[in-house]
């Protein structure tokens, strides 16, 4: 099962990248009515997000600089942003860099206890399937804004 999972990482990211490369990058910065944020943030906060989760950001890594987490964690918004802001490419190289990373997780790290449950899961492992749950999540919604966006330019 945990090779299982670790191929779904795999699987997961490989297919969040394919999705956002072939956004117009015109459309990536559009804010659709009815949506709290775009794709670039979108983009931004998976990547953040699993980095926080996987890798300990902004505590215990330094993949990513820090000013993500003010960018991109839960709660912000791209009308807030200041300062640096990194590009959709930019953003999908680092989400490449950080599938090699995930990769060269061991397997047996999947089973370790943590020191006390976070959203509600209880391993290491649990931590990697919420973060491929939420990755899917994000994915869906870029998926659908990217239709809302480009129905409402042809129009």
């Amino acid at each position: 099962m945990s090779q299982l999972l670790l191929n779904n990482m795999e699987l997961t990211r490989s297919f969040f990248i394919k999705n956002v490369v072939g956004i117009d990058e015109g459309l990536v910065d559009v804010q659709p009515e009815g949506f709290n944020n775009n794709i670039h943030w979108h983009v931004g906060h998976v990547l953040t997000t699993n980095e926080s989760l996987l890798f300990g950001f902004p505590k215990n890594t330094s993949n990513l600089p820090a000013n993500y987490m003010e960018l991109f964690a839960r709660g912000t918004k791209p009308a807030d942003w200041k300062g640096d802001v990194p590009s959709v490419s930019v953003l999908v190289t680092q989400l490449k860099d950080q599938l090699n990373r995930m990769k060269e997780i061991p397997v047996e790290n999947l089973g370790v206890k943590l020191k006390e449950p976070f959203l509600g899961q209880e391993t290491f492992g649990g931590l990697v399937n919420f973060a491929l749950f939420h990755e899917n999540l994000h994915l869906g919604h870029i998926q659908a804004m990217k239709r809302v966006i480009e129905t409402r330019k042809n129009k």
